[in-house]
């Protein structure tokens, strides 16, 4: 890959995953603190993101793969993305938060199957070129996280001057950034012929889904549905819970997690090489199950560093499923709709599995109130725990190794 163009890649990343960053992980901290919402109320703002993951494939395979290119695409989705972002920084209640938030994140979740898309684009060999490049999205999220600690916009003290929303000010400036600067993104043209008539399914980007006849990738769909419903706690509940038992500062602290990323990330291609995509994702399993009970017995007294061990988890957890399952994905897709087929696996995961999970653990943690702003933390984790063992039996006894072609 030019190298020009790896610098152009790595910067879309860093952008990409800064707007995420900047507001996702403590929106559980904003919502009640400042909109004064219930915690049904963040259950269903936390589930936005999978209804846009839901409808993401659908957007990117009417248009991605078939009539504009990805990069303008992207361009004007994110700067669409900015107005949405600068209207929730000045929402006053749940009622007109919550449709802004809904819209944005059908905008959003299209947008990392665009990102992908454009990057495998570019490369002659993904399964070895494409973690150096997403290892930029992970440095960006750290950049956010640490960015909403340095200002307090995650403490008590960001909490009683009011200046909590300021999360969402930073995701709307990012974005706009992003937009203007995905038009000078290399071009990335449709790769269907659009001389040729298609069907009704093809023009939708639904030939995805002949992905699924495939038994293998079927297993691998399961599977990344499934395992997303423990993912689910993570995502909205971990900053509570490090709340709750008085760890400070959490978002700065959970950033140890996209830290942890960056080693890994490096380290995939070795792992494919060595271990083959299979054995990749079980240990991405493991280390989900391996996470989740550290939780359960980890506190912020003498206990701190299981919490911490907990956090730093985060690297395997995401990057051994996410991007090695990103890359087979990519894969099995051929020419024809990669933008789809990323979509699709967009939908496994952070649609339908996480809707699933936020469900779950909304009502589980509903359950283990203790007190006032107090749950039975301990016992909640066990859940997502277990049902993650679950899972990585399951593929281990159901999906049959499969060599991904690595070019050293």
């Amino acid at each position: 890959m030019n190298p020009a163009i790896r610098v152009q890649l790595s910067v879309m990343m860093f952008l990409e995953f800064f707007i995420w960053g900047s507001w996702f992980v403590t929106m559980g901290i904003y919502l009640p603190n400042t909109l004064n919402t219930t915690g049904g109320e963040i259950a269903w703002a936390y589930s936005t993101q999978s209804w846009g993951a839901i409808l993401a494939p659908f957007i990117i395979g009417l248009i991605a793969d078939r009539y504009f290119n990805a990069e303008r695409i992207l361009g004007v989705i994110h700067l669409l993305g900015a107005v949405l972002m600068y209207l929730l920084y000045n929402a006053t209640d749940f009622t007109m938060f919550y449709p802004l938030l809904l819209g944005y994140m059908i905008l959003y979740m299209s947008t990392l199957a665009l990102v992908n898309s454009i990057s495998f684009r570019q490369m002659k060999d993904p399964a070895k070129e494409f973690s150096t490049v997403r290892v930029f999205g992970t440095i960006g999220w750290i950049a956010a996280g640490l960015a909403i600690s340095y200002f307090n916009w995650d403490s008590q003290t960001g909490i009683s001057e009011g200046i909590l929303r300021n999360t969402f000010l930073m995701a709307s400036i990012s974005s706009a950034l992003l937009g203007i600067y995905s038009f000078t993104l290399p071009k990335t043209p449709p790769t269907v012929d659009r001389s040729k008539k298609r069907s009704l399914s093809e023009i939708i980007g639904l030939d995805a889904l002949k992905l699924l006849n495939d038994k293998n990738f079927l297993i691998f769909f399961l599977a990344s549905v499934l395992v997303c419903i423990p993912l689910a706690f993570y995502f909205q509940h971990a900053g509570q819970f490090l709340g709750e038992v008085g760890m400070t500062n959490p978002a700065g602290k959970m950033t140890l997690g996209q830290i942890s990323e960056i080693l890994f990330m490096l380290l995939l291609p070795f792992f494919f090489k060595r271990f083959g995509f299979k054995n990749t994702i079980l240990i991405a399993m493991l280390a989900w199950g391996l996470r989740y009970l550290l939780f359960a017995y980890g506190n912020a007294g003498e206990l701190t560093f299981l919490l911490l061990t907990g956090i730093a988890l985060h690297g395997i957890c995401y990057d051994f499923f996410f991007v090695s399952g990103q890359i087979y994905t990519d894969t099995k897709a051929g020419d024809t709709y990669k933008s789809a087929a990323q979509g699709l696996i967009t939908l496994a995961t952070y649609g339908i599995g996480m809707l699933i999970g936020f469900w779950i653990a909304g009502k589980i943690t509903d359950i283990y109130i203790v007190g006032e702003g107090s749950h039975s933390w301990g016992t909640i984790w066990l859940y997502p725990a277990g049902f993650a063992f679950l899972v990585m039996l399951l593929f281990a006894l159901f999906f049959k190794n499969e060599k991904i072609e690595y070019k050293s």
